[in-house]
């Protein structure tokens, strides 16, 4: 809705047509109805409580996984922005069935927050109910106790009921804002951000290697045919001033020989741009024709979606599941964080240590 209220202010500063700003105004006002019948109405969640198995993929590992950081000694939280009825409903098709000896979902957590209004949840405190009948019914609480169900409260009130505060809380979330980075910047608490577009991200990357492969290898072609250009093109320029070129073959070249190889290069690099162009416009379309990775910027760069996952997350995984494929006692480490120079060093670290073992060998 902010994007199209953005697009529409641009627009307008462009000078459109009246009769064309009246049709965008006419839109906004269209789509922030339908956005106020699905959310606030409730329209959308009434749908998806009817048929959830027509919106909900089920994880079988999901609740198993939680079962066993809960059997290890860890405190388990839902902190929700869900109502009660939504919540139960949805939990109960998600969690129950998969448990083991009759449990039911809300015995893995020790505490259940709903209608928590994140991201306001980590910024302040916010009046705490407790949920006291299956209806849903609520009275006004000033203290909490395991196993509980409440409605609004605190991230502060969590960490004082629990005893437990900043880095000892690992939050799980799949909102990059409203989970992640409120959580660490207010809390400090560890982050765990799920995306679950990683793994056909990753499936699309796989199948792209050749075709990156090959990019790469043209872009080093121009590269290489560009530093030769740069040679010519300083040697012509030192040549004005009487200063020897950087290369002894571009310094004796005379003149002609100079600006024909120039142009010869220029044609080279035009046939390898006619090649590249294209690709780079392809790369990423095995993820999504319009917009590329979600992670990738372009060939080199990172997405400015996944500086944040760096910046806030202290992980990020595509679901919760996955954690069932290490033990609840795991201790994840972030990998070695390279620098533009690193490259470089090791190489030359290489070279070094190549030529040490010749010596050594003699």
């Amino acid at each position: 809705m902010g994007v199209l209220k953005h697009t529409v202010l641009c627009l307008r500063s462009c000078g459109l047509h009246a009769d064309m700003m009246k049709e965008l105004y006419q839109l906004i006002y269209a789509v922030g109805k339908a956005l106020f019948r699905a959310h606030v109405e409730g329209q959308l969640k009434s749908e998806i409580m009817s048929k959830p198995e027509l919106f909900v993929e089920p994880d079988p590992e999901l609740p198993l996984a939680l079962l066993d950081q809960k059997e290890a000694g860890k405190k388990l939280l839902l902190i929700t922005n869900s109502d009660y009825h939504y919540t139960d409903k949805m939990m109960k098709h998600s969690f129950n069935r998969f448990l083991p000896n009759d449990m039911g979902w809300r015995d893995l957590f020790d505490m259940v927050i709903i209608s928590a209004r994140k991201p306001e949840f980590f910024q302040m405190s916010h009046p705490l109910y407790e949920v006291v009948t299956g209806e849903g019914l609520m009275r006004p609480c000033f203290k909490v106790r395991k196993g509980g169900l409440y409605s609004g409260g605190s991230a502060q009130m969590v960490e004082n009921s629990l005893d437990i505060h900043g880095d000892e809380i690992l939050y799980v979330g799949d909102h990059i804002y409203t989970d992640v980075s409120q959580s660490k910047v207010h809390q400090l608490w560890r982050t765990a951000l799920i995306c679950r577009e990683l793994e056909e991200e990753y499936s699309a990357l796989i199948h792209s290697r050749d075709h990156r492969a090959t990019l790469i290898e043209l872009i080093n072609q121009k590269e290489v045919v560009g530093d030769l250009f740069n040679q010519l093109r300083l040697a012509l320029q030192r040549r004005n001033t009487g200063r020897p070129a950087q290369t002894l073959a571009a310094t004796n070249m005379d003149d002609q020989d100079l600006t024909e190889s120039m142009q010869k290069l220029l044609i080279v690099m035009q046939r390898l741009d006619e090649k590249i162009a294209p690709m780079l416009e392809a790369d990423g379309e095995l993820f999504n024709k319009r917009w590329g990775f979600l992670s990738r910027a372009g060939l080199w760069d990172k997405s400015h979606l996944m500086r944040q996952i760096e910046k806030y997350a202290d992980i990020y995984t595509s679901r919760v599941s996955n954690f069932l494929y290490y033990t609840p006692f795991m201790y994840f480490r972030s990998q070695e964080q390279t620098l533009a120079h690193d490259s470089y060093s090791y190489y030359q670290a290489q070279i070094n240590g190549s030529a040490v073992d010749s010596t050594g060998a003699n």
